[in-house]
């Protein structure tokens, strides 16, 4: 039993509305409610709705398989569908038009997949509708832009004090570094000119 129970969560149908569940959209806009499944088995004549506040149906579609696109049984005017199931993600995403601050509330993403014995889930977006899209206390907000400011400032100061100081290292050694090379290179030759001449002048002594 155990064995069969974690086979079934492997092919268990998972419904997603992405990273976050909470949305802001501007009163008057348009807003994308995204929404993806995903079955390990595939699917057949799958079955997807998007509900606002649980109750009221406003799309309805069909899937017959991965190979069609899904068809409308019922939608709300001001509703579109913008997805794909025919690509690698199977997209059943709703576009909501002219948004209304009636609008507001909870959107559920349901499907249902009859090739996994009927197996349902569903996936719920938060969405908030606002006047403007900035109303957040702005003193705050300067407050904390001017000390991240500030801390971004002292970052590059003393990133660039710390590159001046590693410049002047640098060229002080390689001043320190040419100037033995080119004693050490002098003092070859010299040596190198002594012990030739001495060289030379040997044998006529000898």
């Amino acid at each position: 039993l155990p064995g069969l129970h974690i086979f079934a969560i492997a092919f268990a149908l998972e419904v997603s509305v992405g990273k976050t569940n909470t949305m802001m959209a501007l009163n008057n806009s348009n807003v994308l409610l995204p929404c993806t499944f995903i079955t390990c088995i595939g699917f057949q004549d799958l079955v997807f709705t998007w509900y606002f506040n649980s109750t009221e149906l406003i799309y309805h579609g069909k899937i017959k398989n991965k190979a069609t696109e899904p068809t409308l049984v019922t939608r709300n005017p001001r509703v579109d569908f913008v997805g794909s199931t025919t690509k690698k993600d199977n997209n059943i995403s709703i576009l909501l038009k002219n948004v209304e601050f009636s609008d507001a509330g909870k959107y559920t993403c349901h499907v249902k997949n009859p090739k996994e014995k009927n197996a349902q889930h569903n996936a719920t977006i938060f969405l908030t509708v606002v006047h403007k899209m900035v109303e957040t206390d702005n003193t705050v907000t300067l407050i904390i832009v001017g000390v991240v400011g500030g801390l971004i400032g002292l970052l590059i100061l003393f990133m660039l004090i710390k590159r001046v100081v590693l410049f002047i290292i640098k060229k002080t050694q390689d001043g320190k570094k040419e100037c033995l090379v080119s004693s050490s290179g002098n003092d070859n030759t010299e040596n190198g000119l002594a012990g030739s001449k001495a060289e030379q002048k040997a044998p006529p002594k000898a």
